[in-house]
């Protein structure tokens, strides 16, 4: 694989936090790659909402399907600006592990429930995850992952918690938070490419389930432009073939403005090394039109799709499960597991407790604990 300049090399790799030898055949950002697709956190994914509850729907997206339409738009975007595909597919594959069941619901009734010993962000439970929670190796907590994948995982962090991080890991994956820095180009290019993902699939949930219609979005002039472009190549298609094909041009044209902004981004900066490249700001990015239509998208897709009346009903449900299960295991620990049971920190062990389930387990755990079970439908 032909890297730029400016690429992150696995050869120059800040390492990782416990020295371990090199692999015969891979590079080091394959087999953090590797790491994240064998964890635990990484399957727990498939049973993680993204916005329908895994229960109403097959086909709907899961956190797991979310992540590799992710990995898949960042390595197409990554290879004609000569990045490394590699950490980008790694970054990509890792970014949602601190998920909590329930998609957003969960993250918000979780954190309101830290609100007095923390607060939870899920950017920073991912990087919980693949630090300290994953329990794999003899020698190590966690995944022991490069430092050019620890900081693309971590894609926000509050000051507070940069700072905590700071004093543990004196210039490390925080540091970037405090000094207003940037991390690495393919730690830049995952948060574009996580865009494209959840507005193109969020659409194509969203009107399969029947909360919004192919004519309502079709107003939003991103996705408009190009189901009028079809239908003037297409005049006779209709239902899901138009969808789909409109869908496919919407992320083809958001991929290649993408690249093609970026890469005259970087003809401009012309920066010499990855380290440079971080030193000069934002670099990855859209087109000023691009941004704002995608913006239009994601505010017609929230007020639509995400606060539908039936949307809401569930996502009320999911918070009422958490909180529950939150005030059930602070009050008596010896309900969880042994290994988070044991913990001195209660607070925090539940809540790295909750936050690794799945929907269903979490659901199971709730009428188990409490007799009731909301949700009706889920298995």
């Amino acid at each position: 694989m032909t890297t730029a300049a400016y690429a992150c090399d696995p050869a120059q790799s800040r390492g990782r936090r416990h020295a371990e030898p090199p692999a015969p055949t891979r590079t080091e950002f394959q087999r953090d790659r590797d790491r994240i697709v064998h964890s635990t956190a990484f399957r727990r994914l498939v049973y993680k909402t993204q916005v329908f509850l895994n229960h109403e729907g097959d086909l709907f997206r899961t956190r797991l399907t979310h992540s590799l339409e992710v990995a898949q738009l960042a390595r197409s975007i990554a290879r004609p600006l000569g990045l490394n595909e590699d950490l980008v597919e790694a970054i990509a594959l890792a970014h949602d592990l601190g998920h909590t069941p329930f998609g957003h619901a969960g993250q918000d009734a979780l954190d309101a429930c830290m609100a007095d010993h923390g607060g939870f962000e899920h950017n920073l439970q991912s990087l919980r995850v693949v630090d300290a929670l994953e329990e794999r190796y003899p020698s190590f907590d966690g995944l022991n992952l490069c430092f050019e994948t620890r900081e693309g995982v971590l894609k926000h962090c509050s000051r507070r918690n940069a700072e905590q991080i700071e004093r543990s890991e004196p210039g490390g994956v925080a540091r970037r938070f405090l000094d207003r820095t940037q991390p690495g180009l393919e730690a830049q290019l995952c948060n574009p490419a996580d865009e494209i993902a959840y507005n193109a699939h969020d659409i194509d949930d969203g009107v399969r389930s029947g909360l919004i219609t192919l004519e309502q979005v079709a107003q939003v002039p991103l996705f408009g432009e190009h189901v009028t472009a079809t239908l003037r190549d297409h005049p006779q298609l209709q239902g899901r073939r138009l969808l789909y094909e409109a869908i496919r041009r919407m992320l083809s044209a958001l991929v290649y403005d993408a690249i093609d902004t970026t890469a005259a981004a970087l003809q401009d900066a012309q920066p010499a090394s990855a380290d440079a490249a971080r030193a000069i700001g934002p670099l990855v990015r859209f087109s000023d039109g691009a941004r704002a239509g995608s913006a239009q998208l994601k505010s017609f897709l929230f007020h639509d799709l995400y606060r539908h009346p039936r949307v809401m009903e569930t996502t009320g449900q999911a918070k009422e499960v958490v909180r529950d299960l939150f005030e059930r295991y602070l009050a008596d620990p010896a309900e969880m597991q042994s290994g988070f049971a044991a913990r001195s920190d209660t607070p925090r062990a539940v809540a790295d407790y909750i936050a690794g389930m799945t929907d269903r387990y979490a659901l199971r755990e709730h009428e188990r604990l409490t007799g009731r079970r909301l949700l009706a439908g889920t298995p």
